[in-house]
């Protein structure tokens, strides 16, 4: 494993994280046993992952809840993301007072005093400007010791630029993937300010694994593709094959990712230890600049002018 600096909060983080969205999750992620559960964060500690990204809308608190049993005597040797405005009760609600009352709650369920970093979770545009009542809470959540950095999950360069250029936001997780290049955009602007890049849905949501095809059967979050969408994704895949030949696809996107040196880490889930040893892999070799250049070229011409959504 290969660690990278989190911007400019002098934190060492693993290339590779551990997205904890699957942990307690039963709705988005089918049943996952809590001693498999905590022995997947061990296992994802022993091969080098020390990032480990959750929120308390996943899996209800139950995400945080694991992660906080998995973690509790090794504190000191991970670092923690969490999230505050999509809240445990699956209400989204932005309200300062009721965001305190959240990173409360989650600090309970992970059972530490802190965390590394805590972002806004997909915020509405006006909280994005340090003088919001948002910001200033996260500005007084640090002073309090309560954590480490703040920022913002978010999807787009639009969005990026706004905390870039109107918050003192340390730390930025956004969707980037071979799927979705347009963030992309923001990250020479990240690079300057020095702040620190997470990023989220690597794997366009499992279609980057290669084992979804137009005739899957999704239930929970993933059935919100239509027929036609998934027919797209379907081809496209089909397509980026014959860019990237006989490399593994799983791989392949997390080291395009990786290529991108403005990227600290990237948080893709895991249900199974093959699936945790395939993701951390993609830290023991770079991606030659040829394929990225080639990646790039297949976005630009197959979907930057169709944006795929999420």
């Amino acid at each position: 494993m290969k660690y990278r600096t989190l911007g400019s909060t002098g934190i060492q983080v693993s290339e590779v994280g551990f997205g904890a969205w699957q942990l307690g999750n039963t709705k988005d992620w089918g049943e996952m046993p809590d001693k498999e559960a905590i022995s997947l964060v061990h296992h994802a500690m022993d091969q080098g992952c020390t990032f480990f990204d959750t929120a308390p809308n996943y899996g209800a608190g139950k995400s945080e809840e694991l992660l906080g049993k998995a973690l509790v005597e090794k504190r000191d040797q991970v670092i923690i993301n969490t999230k505050i405005g999509h809240h445990s009760n699956n209400v989204v609600d932005f309200d300062a007072k009721k965001l305190r009352h959240s990173i409360e709650l989650s600090l309970k369920r992970l059972q530490t005093d802190y965390v590394d970093t805590l972002l806004l979770h997909n915020p509405p545009s006006d909280c994005l400007r340090g003088n919001s009542e948002q910001f200033e809470l996260l500005d007084t959540l640090k002073s309090e010791g309560k954590i480490r950095a703040y920022g913002a999950s978010v999807d787009s360069s639009q969005e990026m630029l706004e905390i870039l250029e109107h918050t003192n936001a340390q730390v930025i997780e956004v969707m980037f993937n071979i799927f979705h290049q347009e963030p992309e955009k923001a990250f020479h602007r990240a690079k300057e300010k020095n702040v620190g890049l997470i990023i989220k849905v690597p794997l366009d949501s499992g279609w980057l694994t290669g084992k979804y095809h137009k005739d899957s059967i999704f239930t929970g979050i993933r059935s919100r593709w239509s027929k036609e969408q998934m027919e797209r994704r379907q081809n496209l895949l089909q397509k980026l094959e014959t860019v990237v030949g006989d490399e593994s696809i799983v791989q392949t996107a997390l080291r395009f990712i990786l290529a991108f040196q403005e990227v600290s880490t990237v948080i893709p889930g895991a249900k199974t230890i093959h699936q945790l040893e395939e993701n951390v892999a993609a830290s023991t070799r770079e991606m030659s600049p040829e394929l990225r250049r080639s990646i790039q070229c297949f976005w630009q011409e197959e979907i930057e002018h169709s944006p795929l959504g999420w």
